[in-house]
């Protein structure tokens, strides 16, 4: 059994790409996109008639309705070769609207549910800022089923199981990168690897509050840097792994073994934790990497959507 099938007995793998055609070959359950790997996609030969059909069909009716579009196009695709659900953005720039935000997520649940695929197979990905997780807490209540991303804090993930959100989706890599860059030629890799990765330990802790607390969101790790990270959080409720990854996984023979259980958590004295809008900006901002990272990642987002939008016209 390669290390990737030996994955698959604990968590749910999930592929993080727009690139459909490399989907097939892991047979991964669900499948994750975002602004970026949308842009990467497209322009390639063989997703360009993508963009072109949306261009040329709902062009007239302007840039949000041709985004929409598009992004319904691959995720229809995309769900032609997984069983489970496939992960829709929104765009990054609605990060601080809720209003615009809720809005944008219906109008592509009903194309999805236009094209004859059912709510209950799309998560629409938005990002962790407070005004993200209030349009997810009212989209959730219409029964529209959201993931969070960008999401680098504790705070972030309480406030997203307080808002009783479907999906969260932590950035491991994200994480390591800034702490290697803030240690500087202090960081010893050797030390920092597996469980001791701050990434890693970040999605451990949210993991097991969670669980420790029943709250009922979906941990999902994302944004992985090495297969290291992703052994040490065996046994998390999902992972997103890039196809690069994967190939790794499935290369690989080497031992696997469950690194997180639910179970176990249950036993930990973890402290339950709940935050309003006052406490919950605060914390994130004394929170140096996940306020930097948080912008950052919206900021990249909103980039490459700019991009796309360039295509377009």
């Amino acid at each position: 059994m390669n290390q990737l099938d030996a994955l698959k007995q604990f968590t749910t793998v999930v592929a993080d790409t727009g690139d459909f055609n490399q989907i097939a070959a892991y047979a991964p359950q669900d499948a994750t996109t975002n602004p970026s790997l949308i842009l990467k996609a497209v322009q390639k030969p063989e997703y360009a008639h993508l963009l072109k059909d949306a261009v040329a069909k709902h062009g007239a009716q302007g840039l949000d309705e041709v985004m929409n579009r598009l992004l319904v196009a691959f995720g229809g695709e995309i769900l032609r070769l997984i069983p489970g659900r496939v992960s829709t953005e929104v765009d990054a720039r609605l990060s601080f609207d809720t209003e615009a935000t809720v809005t944008r997520a219906r109008r592509i649940i009903e194309l999805y549910q236009g094209a004859g695929v059912h709510v209950d197979r799309v998560l629409i990905k938005i990002a962790s800022t407070w005004e993200g997780i209030q349009a997810a807490a009212r989209l959730e209540r219409e029964g529209i089923h959201t993931n969070l991303t960008l999401l680098f804090s504790f705070a972030q993930a309480v406030a997203c199981g307080q808002a009783k959100v479907q999906l969260i989706s932590p950035f491991v890599g994200r994480i390591y990168d800034w702490y290697k860059k803030s240690a500087g030629t202090g960081w010893d890799e050797a030390a920092m690897a597996g469980a001791n990765d701050p990434g890693v330990r970040s999605v451990r802790s949210i993991y097991e509050f969670y669980k420790k607390h029943g709250v009922a969101t979906e941990v999902m790790g994302a944004s992985f840097r090495n297969v290291g990270q992703i052994t040490a959080l065996a046994g998390c409720d999902l992972l997103t792994i890039s196809p690069e990854l994967l190939a790794q996984l499935a290369a690989s023979d080497a031992p696997l073994s469950r690194a997180l259980d639910a179970n176990a958590a249950k036993s930990l004295d973890i402290p339950f934790v709940t935050h309003d809008e006052a406490s919950f900006r605060f914390a994130l901002n004394e929170d140096a990497m996940a306020t930097e990272k948080l912008a950052e990642g919206i900021r990249a987002f909103v980039a490459d959507t700019i991009k796309l939008e360039a295509l377009m016209k």
